[in-house]
């Protein structure tokens, strides 16, 4: 792990509101966007997010425009030096409180926008729990396919279509066809899901043709985001063989709005996941010391459900990102492997994430064993999916013992009726 001061959990903030017990951007998270005053006719440009507050970078001269692909093409290093400016700027120590006052804007006036144009997005398949659940629906006595323990798997999804926190999300249409009918139908998705993610942002870059080695891996990573891959099960059943995912996915991916820095994250560092005896080692190029020491990462994932009849959302599942099978590392180490180019900005999706209890399932496919067993929900409705007008909030946090506890935001979208034509 490398900690420096901005880690001191007895470090506070000159914002008030940064040291209240439930708290998400305490001063020692700082985890930046790309926001405007709601109502404002300005542009949009990057801040950082303390307490209730968001702190306009122009304040220390970062001037950012619309997006953070710039931050993150500097590099961990400067990631790193810019982190520590804005912890003494931010500080209760801090000389600067009277003229960065100015420049606070209310989080509850603030509009959040995506905080990076992202160019390519890759989704992998890293939490085994759910690789593992997923294949026992379909293939009982092999649920786990020979390569995955071999190959962190993944897909090229959609950059387009992938939305920032608070946008409404249409149901999608496409083929659907039942097991016992004679041919597809094109209709509106009538098994649609989410997926509980975090979506790894993308740093500085590799040329086309260099591959990066796994121990320089975390230098090319920016940041973690929320991401929820919304999945149409039904059209994905059809469509998947023999290319793998398509339409079903890339109607819409939810992140959220503020890029938690890979180094406010040091501190939750852990080991990699606990392989079994009977499992292969990776190959040389995924395989390095330092990083089954602790190269994982501790990140809760909570996913809660707000049907239209509900005032409160409910809570489905909680899990860890340390159950991933796969390290962020290996994830760009593999990405890049063949000599693929990574750019500022580009998104690796984790895969959704699931832990070995039924309560840390992170998709409704798993809970409701793909429809079979209904949700029983607070406001005595049911779901086996998600119905029009439901709107689902995923969150996240890292705590440990002796360190500050940090949070993500959240990650929320309602669904609209499909289109009508």
């Amino acid at each position: 792990m490398m900690l420096d001061e901005t880690h001191d959990p007895a470090l506070e903030s000159w914002v008030e509101l940064a040291q209240a017990p439930d708290c998400e951007f305490p001063i020692q998270n700082l985890p930046l966007g790309i926001f405007k005053r709601r109502g404002h006719k300005e542009p949009a440009r990057g801040g950082v997010a303390i307490g209730d507050q968001i702190l306009d970078l122009v304040a220390l001269d970062i001037r950012t425009g619309p997006t953070l692909n710039g931050l993150a093409a500097m590099g961990r290093s400067a990631a790193r030096k810019m982190r520590r400016e804005l912890s003494r700027a931010l500080s209760v120590k801090s000389k600067q409180k009277k003229r960065l006052q100015k420049h606070l804007v209310p989080m509850k006036q603030g509009e959040l926008f995506l905080p990076v144009a992202i160019g390519d997005y890759s989704d992998f398949f890293t939490g085994i729990h759910h690789a593992t659940n997923m294949g026992r629906l379909f293939r009982p006595d092999n649920p786990l396919l020979p390569n995955y323990k071999w190959v962190p798997i993944g897909y090229h999804g959609r950059g387009s279509s992938i939305v920032v926190s608070g946008t409404a999300v249409r149901r999608p249409k496409g083929q659907l066809k039942a097991p016992d009918a004679a041919a597809p139908s094109f209709a509106a998705s009538r098994r649609l899901d989410y997926e509980v993610e975090l979506g790894f942002i993308a740093g500085a870059g590799n040329r086309l043709g260099q591959p990066i080695a796994l121990r320089d891996a975390l230098d090319h990573v920016f940041g973690v985001v929320l991401l929820n891959d919304w999945s149409a099960r039904d059209i994905q059943a059809w469509e998947y063989q023999p290319l793998g995912p398509f339409l079903g996915k890339s109607f819409a991916t939810t992140i959220s709005p503020w890029v938690v820095t890979m180094d406010a994250l040091e501190p939750y560092r852990c080991p990699a996941f606990a392989r079994s005896s009977e499992d292969p080692q990776p190959l040389p190029y995924l395989l390095d010391e330092a990083d089954q020491r602790d190269g994982g990462l501790a990140i809760e994932m909570e996913m809660h459900l707000r049907t239209p009849k509900m005032k409160t959302p409910q809570r489905l599942s909680r899990g860890n990102f340390r159950d991933s099978y796969w390290t962020v590392a290996q994830m760009v180490a593999h990405q890049t492997s063949n000599g693929c180019n990574l750019q500022p900005g580009d998104l690796l999706g984790s895969g959704t994430i699931s832990g070995p209890a039924p309560d840390s399932f992170g998709s409704m496919m798993e809970l409701t064993l793909a429809g079979k067993n209904p949700l029983q929900l607070a406001s005595g409705e049911t779901r086996s999916f998600l119905e029009d007008g439901d709107e689902v909030i995923q969150r996240g946090r890292c705590a440990r013992e002796g360190y500050a506890t940090i949070g993500f935001g959240e990650a929320s979208g309602r669904i609209m009726p499909a289109a009508s034509k």
